[in-house]
């Protein structure tokens, strides 16, 4: 399920399935031509202000949205009881509340300024996500249970944002949250997932020597931070006499310019391989590097598959399922 897809439209796509048929206001929409394209959705026979379901429908609504919509639905009326269909939020929006009600408690140990906490915590939507989205903004302050953000910033900004699972077999260490809003595919395949992006390195400082002695790996975006955060958690575990594997994208053709909306890092072109050790990464990884340094590219971490880059470097069978 596309994380940009928005809630009207998930809404609006189980009552159709509930109900049978829903009014014609969101065709422009791109899930809706997709639907439309297929053949899964079509005009009322007589009345083309409606829409209903063709063969196949409520199949492919039960196995791809189903599940999640239910999820998210119990969870925005845990938030607020009027919810409806008439949100705006997407339901990358709604993983990312669902987040922070999951770490609550630790959320609020280190509460910044809303422009911060946009950055950090919604990063695809940059520091005024929030102050340009009141309902989202309304809905955090109520999860948090406080009036408005402080004004200003701790002096030590760290959040412990893990999954746990009650058997992990191997540990990934992600520079964004976007994995941990889909914990249940962590979970399903005993693997633990740990935050330690921007100010959250040191978190690598809390995990037990039990998790360390599994298999370590790091995910991230393919960008001078993403990879500069890389060498670094090097170092520490080298020091504790551990190693660390980089996760190789498994969408790597899918490139964004240096210079994206809400993207802050930036290649030094001025020095050999952007001032990065070289000797930390493989000759397929130093390949695909100064191949984005060169193009001034990265590779957001979100758009890969967390089960698909384990699989090309874990043993593991059931990482082999695509």
């Amino acid at each position: 399920m596309s994380g940009d897809l928005t809630w009207r439209i998930l809404k609006a796509m189980h009552t159709l399935y509930v109900k049978k048929k829903i009014l014609v206001g969101n065709k422009s929409d791109s899930q809706i031509k997709h639907l439309l394209s297929r053949k899964l959705i079509g005009y009322q026979h007589g009345n083309s202000n409606y829409f209903v379901p063709l063969a196949g429908y409520d199949e492919y609504y039960e196995k791809n949205f189903l599940h999640d919509f239910q999820q998210y639905e119990d969870f925005l009326l845990s938030v607020d009881p009027e919810t409806d269909g008439r949100k705006t939020c997407t339901v990358r929006d709604i993983q990312t509340l669902m987040l922070i009600a999951d770490h609550l408690e630790e959320v609020k140990k280190s509460l910044t300024t809303r422009r911060t906490f946009s950055s950090e915590v919604f990063k695809y939507g940059g520091s005024k996500y929030l102050e340009n989205h009141h309902g989202l903004d309304k809905m955090v302050l109520k999860i948090l249970n406080i009036e408005n953000f402080p004004s200003e910033d701790p002096k030590v900004l760290q959040w412990r944002f893990v999954v746990d699972c009650l058997n992990p077999e191997l540990v990934v260490l992600c520079e964004n949250l976007d994995f941990l809003k889909t914990p249940n595919i962590a979970r399903q395949h005993n693997i633990e997932l740990w935050y330690v992006g921007g100010n959250n390195i040191s978190n690598i400082h809390h995990i037990n020597s039990e998790k360390l002695s599994k298999p370590l790996y790091y995910s991230c975006d393919w960008d001078y931070d993403g990879l500069r955060i890389y060498c670094r958690i090097k170092d520490i575990l080298k020091v504790k006499g551990k190693d660390v594997v980089l996760l190789y994208p498994s969408n790597f053709q899918n490139r964004l310019s240096i210079d994206s909306p809400n993207h802050n890092s930036k290649w030094n072109q001025s020095v050999p391989f952007s001032g990065l050790d070289i000797s930390y990464f493989t000759a397929k990884e130093i390949d695909l590097i100064n191949q984005l340094i060169r193009k001034n590219q990265w590779i957001e971490e979100e758009s890969n598959d967390l089960l698909k880059m384990l699989s090309s470097v874990c043993d593991k069978s059931e990482f082999s399922i695509y």
